[in-house]
């Protein structure tokens, strides 16, 4: 089986090296640095498995029905989507992962300053037309303070290096 990733050590493609473990399925490595070509090789039928973010683009092609979607890789099920499964629906808790953008700032900015600019953003994401609009691309905006972000990335940061370890992979020189 032909499957595309955004590179062989990317976590997509981990993720699916463990969902076609066991399975019989051998997967054929094609890295690519970007979605575009990816989307336009999926819709060719260049491979089978496509493993990348559920943006305005692939979703366009899921609802037309040119690609189907197999899971998602998030903690719920996307609200565009409700049909498709998570992955730990199919088993594969530990792969339900979402992209998550946050704002930061220089090691030594004033704590006034992110305050202010933490409640500015805070008040933005509860602006209901800004959310819509988010919340239409299949995002989830969530807000928070600076401290619980903090905590997320350092813990994110501390799941991430246990699976690159695990997987062996290690840096380029």
């Amino acid at each position: 089986m032909r499957c595309a990733t955004s590179g062989p050590a990317s976590l997509g493609h981990i993720v699916l090296e463990q969902v076609m473990a066991g399975s019989g399925v051998q997967l054929t490595h094609i890295p690519y640095k970007g979605g575009g070509q990816q989307i336009n090789d999926a819709l060719s039928g260049q491979f089978e498995v496509l493993s990348v973010n559920a943006g305005p683009a692939i979703m366009a092609h899921v609802k037309s029905g040119k690609l189907r979607a197999l899971a998602v890789g998030a903690p719920a099920r996307l609200r565009e989507l409700p049909q498709v499964p998570t992955l730990a629906e199919l088993g594969l808790p530990a792969a339900n992962l979402a992209s998550v953008f946050g704002l930061f700032a220089p090691a030594g900015t004033p704590a006034a300053v992110i305050e202010r600019l933490n409640a500015e953003v805070n008040k933005l994401l509860n602006d209901a037309e800004l959310r819509q609009k988010i919340e239409a691309a299949d995002n989830l905006p969530t807000g928070g303070s600076a401290a619980e972000f903090g905590r997320f990335i350092a813990s994110e940061s501390a799941a991430n290096a246990r699976i690159i370890k695990a997987a062996g992979i290690t840096a380029e020189k």
